[in-house]
């Protein structure tokens, strides 16, 4: 930690939470496309695949900036950097109340996506340089339950006010929102720079040259669908032209997905402690949530039941927690940080993978308004989960067998 820490641990605790808000504002502005789908698809005369890609290019923005980001993080300090991040996503909103075309709009996704990718990664790094390495599962799970609070209540609440005042008054509150927390984040949150010992590039290199890293984040990627395919975008409409479900209670079942998350990170970090076995606690979640999503396929649910479903998918979605740390202990601690960047920056490109594929299959298929294509689109989500849960089973079988090894044939 930086002299410009103080030792107060309000302080430090008061950091911790301007970037854990600034997590939850990204992620409001991650659902928003969920809630005004119609909105957009008016305005703009579109059809279900360009909103797709409209949706899907803020994972674009998000994934690759994540490495340039996370080293101007390291280098200029979370003070300049998330500011101007925050600053771009206010940028990137004001298309939806200004445009006439619709290229704006996909710059103004991709500056929010841009921008977006400063939230987690300030998180993790203000998280290292302020707790012990031992409370960095438990703190990033704290954040992650605050973040996930912006989720949902960019669900039923940003629903209900889009209906009562339209959803361009719902854009103009988040940009004045945005302008405020880019406010206090200049004026609260000091510099904290640090200097690695090697080269950027060396370090870039260490961490894409370990197989265990890539294959974590690869099969980690595979399972982001419940969360990046459905809550985001899909599940709203799926709702209801698949169940008839109508205006709020539409609205606000996929968020359900987020308040399970909410209880899932400590949750599932406290069973990944108690058992030992990180790996065998993300194969458990992704099995899971697949059967979830085949059930909600498959036979028609009763609203509850698909509330209870959705808690439950939500819950297992905090694997994401637990694989972007698993990831970092394959590496030495000098770049642990770096790890967790490029972690999260290879499992969110798959969000544009899912958003794309979906929008495409269900505007294949009929369009939105059609109940078959909308469960043809849903349907990659349970087959990618058993996927990736498949992959980590590889992994696991793999580290078995390193373990069993004698010391001396071990790879380094």
């Amino acid at each position: 930690m930086t002299s410009s820490i103080s030792n107060s641990r309000t302080f430090v605790w008061g950091i911790w939470i301007i970037a854990s808000i600034f997590y939850a504002y990204q992620y409001i502005l991650r659902v928003l496309p969920n809630i005004m789908l119609s909105d957009i698809m008016e305005q703009f005369n579109i059809s279900a695949t360009t909103f797709g890609q409209f949706s899907g290019v803020y994972y674009i923005s998000y994934s690759l900036m994540h490495l340039p980001i996370g080293i101007a993080l390291d280098r200029y300090g979370p003070k300049k950097v998330m500011t101007l991040c925050i600053l771009c996503t206010v940028i990137g909103l004001t298309p939806l109340l200004f445009a006439e075309h619709w290229v704006y709009p996909i710059l103004g996704r991709f500056l929010m996506g841009l921008g977006s990718s400063a939230a987690i990664l300030g998180v993790f790094k203000i998280i290292r340089m302020t707790f012990d390495e031992k409370r960095f599962p438990r703190m990033l799970s704290l954040s992650v339950m605050i973040g996930l609070l912006g989720a949902i209540y960019g669900g039923g609440p940003i629903g209900y006010m889009r209906e009562h005042f339209g959803y361009h008054a719902v854009i103009q509150f988040l940009v004045a929102g945005g302008l405020v927390l880019a406010a206090f984040t200049y004026w609260i949150v000091p510099d904290i720079k640090s200097v690695s010992e090697k080269t950027v590039l060396a370090d870039i290199w260490e961490v894409l040259g370990n197989k265990r890293v890539v294959y974590s984040c690869l099969f980690a990627g595979l399972m982001v669908g419940p969360l990046e395919g459905f809550a985001d975008v899909w599940g709203t409409v799926f709702l209801k032209e698949v169940y008839g479900f109508e205006g709020a209670l539409a609205t606000s079942m996929p968020s359900m997905i987020f308040v399970g998350m909410c209880f899932g990170a400590p949750l599932l970090s406290w069973i990944a402690d108690k058992s030992g076995s990180y790996l065998a606690t993300i194969i458990g979640a992704g099995f899971t949530m697949a059967l979830c999503f085949s059930s909600l396929l498959i036979w028609e649910l009763s609203s509850w039941m698909i509330s209870v479903n959705f808690i439950i998918v939500g819950i297992c979605c905090a694997y994401q927690i637990l694989a972007i740390y698993k990831a970092s202990t394959y590496v030495r601690e000098q770049v642990a940080g770096l790890t967790t960047a490029v972690a999260n920056m290879i499992i969110m490109i798959f969000g544009y993978a899912f958003h794309s594929t979906i929008g495409g299959i269900v505007n294949l298929m009929g369009g939105p308004q059609s109940a078959d294509a909308l469960i043809s689109g849903i349907v990659v989500v349970p087959l990618t989960l058993a996927l990736g849960a498949c992959g980590f089973m590889m992994l696991g079988y793999g580290q078995q067998k390193r373990d069993a090894q004698p010391l001396k044939t071990r790879a380094t």
